[in-house]
């Protein structure tokens, strides 16, 4: 396995412009496939997770043209749902922006088909969205694990209706069935079970319909209303805005011993995840935002005790963060921490305690006790890029850190480590 070794950084200091948001890549990428008319796409996230979407989309006969090193995107949109592929086995690696909207169009268009990830992906539960399809007669099938990828998929027999899917787990559920019930030929209506989780992609995904002609509407995420026989409409040109959550590690570090100024982003984004910065301020970090661009300053940090059920994301910026402040962390209502790439609640705990943190877990919080000092350790970061990323702030606590398997950020941000040395003082 490869590792990368992080010396020290004393501080943090300069500006930084981020890949293109994740959540808004995908989004566009698939909208722009399904919408009538040719749209651009700039600041487009070149990374394994839109390498994936963009695969698919091609196998579904999209044509899409890259350019600027894969951050531009000309796509010739079919204007409606796909026809039936010539291959039909659909391979989406361990991206979840990918798998699960896709498995819902698939679940849409005539044919016969299999769908599945690797092995990170097929022990991520999709119980919940192919029980959903299944309430709108779609025919799925699980090929190994019941509950989990790989699946094969019977298309064609979903014309919307109503349907009911819990909300705790992942709001990748909830957006795929939003982006892809319109098309039906009736009304659909949704009504979530529970709580729902990470509102605000939510929000992301409705604002991004909008922009490409189509209309959905809810009541307090609990209930949402989509007419059907809606058409995708190119809205010609779509600039992807700069990754909050990839904002998160730079305005992390900052907070804990330096200044950054992340451009692209500003304080009017519509990404959930720029909630981060209230969560630092309240720690005590100084922040200012700009409609272009926002600057993180450090101050002393204090232990805070904070729900982050709508950025769980970035709540794992804040875990490491903890490690740096004055008095214990609490985060709360992260119960789907355990169903994500990896079950993130056993691998932030387990690599914040090698570091000298004493940590406490619960079902869904985990409370962070800080070193005097931090120790000097190889930090496993389980194939998920979060992971990577967040204890990569570990080096700002005068200790050098090994990072083993530092490829595993090529899911959202592949030059993550070159652009961290760009602003870091050894």
């Amino acid at each position: 396995m490869n590792s990368i070794t992080l010396a020290p950084i004393k501080n943090i200091s300069g500006n930084v412009s981020l890949p293109g948001s994740k959540s808004l890549s995908n989004r566009a990428l698939l909208l722009s496939s399904l919408a009538k008319g040719k749209t651009v796409l700039t600041n487009l996230l070149r990374s394994e997770d839109t390498k994936h979407m963009v695969s698919a989309l091609r196998q579904l006969g999209t044509h899409i043209d890259l350019g600027d090193h894969g951050k531009r995107a000309e796509i010739s949109g079919k204007g409606g749902l796909f026809t039936t592929p010539v291959e039909r086995h659909f391979f989406l690696g361990n991206a979840g922006t990918a798998i699960r909207p896709i498995t819902c169009i698939l679940s849409l268009i005539d044919g016969e088909y299999e769908i599945d990830g690797d092995e990170y992906m097929r022990a991520r539960p999709i119980e919940h969205l192919a029980d959903a399809l299944r309430q709108l007669g779609a025919d799925i099938h699980y090929l190994d694990k019941e509950g989990y990828p790989p699946l094969k998929i019977v298309g064609g027999k979903i014309t919307g209706g109503p349907v009911k899917i819990p909300g705790n787990i992942s709001s990748q559920f909830l957006t795929s069935l939003l982006m892809s019930l319109p098309l039906t030929a009736t009304r659909s209506t949704i009504v979530v079970i529970g709580e729902q989780v990470s509102k605000p992609y939510l929000d992301i995904t409705l604002d991004i319909m909008e922009r490409f002609g189509v209309t959905a509407s809810h009541k307090d995420y609990q209930e949402f209303d989509i007419p059907g026989g809606q058409q995708y409409q190119s809205p010609g040109s779509y600039m992807i805005e700069g990754d909050a959550s990839s904002a998160s590690y730079f305005f992390g570090a900052a907070a804990i011993g330096g200044s950054v100024r992340v451009n692209g982003l500003g304080k009017d984004s519509i990404q959930g995840d720029l909630a981060f910065i209230d969560v630092i301020e309240q720690m005590g970090a100084t922040v200012i935002r700009n409609t272009d661009w926002i600057e993180v300053r450090k101050a002393p940090l204090k232990g805070v005790d904070v729900d982050l059920n709508h950025i769980p994301d970035a709540a794992m910026t804040i875990a490491t963060v903890a490690l740096f402040a004055q008095g214990p962390t609490r985060i709360r209502n992260i119960y789907n921490w355990r169903v994500k790439e990896t079950d993130r609640m056993h691998a932030m705990a387990t690599e914040l305690r090698k570091l000298g943190a004493i940590v406490e877990t619960g079902n869904d919080y985990i409370v962070i006790e800080p070193p005097q000092e931090l120790n000097s350790v190889d930090i496993d970061t389980y194939g998920d890029h979060r992971v990577a990323m967040s204890f990569s702030l570990a080096a700002l606590g005068n200790k050098a850190i090994k990072i083993n398997d530092p490829e595993c950020t090529r899911k959202t941000f592949p030059d993550y480590f070159d652009v961290l040395e760009s602003i870091s003082n050894h």
